[in-house]
């Protein structure tokens, strides 16, 4: 099933860059490396742990061209992610090779992202309506394909992938690179200099409590993370307040900022001087 161009007005053009799915990105971090085979890749090969903020601003400024680029700005970004992702070879914690292009495990990255706008509708917006999520999971399969991924590495329809999404997280559990990932949640020193200390310490303990309060509740179990019914009245709380308060901006604004990053570096992808000055 082939999804309409992503143009103004499409589901994926008006969801996909909501500006509060910043509040799963923790949510979406956990998910991926609980696959095995991305737990490894990132322990490896990512910088996650000395410069997250860095690598997470790499990863939503690529993401970005692939809604807001066109298809030739996506092209282009998704053969360079599979030349770099080529590299990225070792073992898993089971001693079994593996590459960062196992279809398996690039299918499951690409589901989180997939997941995480439909999520973000489900907590602090409105949920997408049965035909958004049809037109949504069509525009996404197709720029999944884009980035390589066959037929066959993702179900067909959006009931399909609702399946096959609660089936990959049956299979999950703890990992060290989660546990590193916690660590890191906790302790990261802040961005930016100017950043009071104490307000810097509410907004760690703020995303390790936005992950608690999104991470599916069977694998935030096995996580052993503690979830009370205190817990949940603060989050439905903090929920009401983000769908309220964003409520009154546009839709077209809610995604303004995303769409601006995702057409910005498809000029600098056509433009690598510049991109290389710039330090990307």
């Amino acid at each position: 099933m082939n999804g309409p161009p992503i143009v103004k007005g499409t589901a994926a053009w008006r969801y996909f860059g909501d500006f509060r799915t910043g509040l799963l990105a923790g949510q979406v971090l956990v998910l991926q490396v609980a696959h095995p085979v991305v737990a490894a890749g990132v322990r490896d090969h990512s910088d996650y742990v000395e410069d997250p903020w860095t690598r997470l601003m790499r990863t939503a400024a690529s993401l970005s061209i692939y809604v807001y680029g066109g298809p030739e700005g996506a092209r282009y970004e998704a053969d360079r992610l599979r030349a770099l992702h080529r590299e990225f070879t070792g073992v898993d914690a089971d001693g079994r090779r593996y590459g960062a292009l196992n279809p398996h495990a690039y299918a499951w990255v690409h589901a989180t992202l997939v997941m995480a706008p439909v999520d973000t509708q489900r907590f602090y917006g409105t949920p997408m309506t049965p035909s958004e999520l049809d037109e949504y999971y069509a525009q996404m399969s197709d720029v999944g394909r884009i980035l390589g991924l066959r037929e066959q590495d993702l179900p067909s329809t959006w009931p399909e992938f609702e399946r096959y999404y609660a089936d990959m997280i049956d299979g999950f559990g703890p990992n060290d690179t989660i546990s590193t990932l916690f660590e890191t949640f906790r302790t990261v020193e802040k961005p930016w200099r100017w950043l009071p200390g104490k307000s810097w310490a509410r907004i760690r303990r703020g995303q390790l409590f936005l992950i608690r309060a999104t991470l599916p509740p069977v694998l935030r179990e096995r996580l052993g993370l503690q979830w009370t019914e205190r817990d949940q009245r603060r989050f439905d709380r903090f929920r009401a307040v983000a769908r309220v308060a964003v409520g009154l901006v546009p839709t077209t604004l809610r995604s303004s900022l995303v769409r601006r990053i995702g057409r910005l570096n498809v000029w600098f992808r056509a433009h690598p001087r510049a991109y290389r000055f710039l330090g990307g």
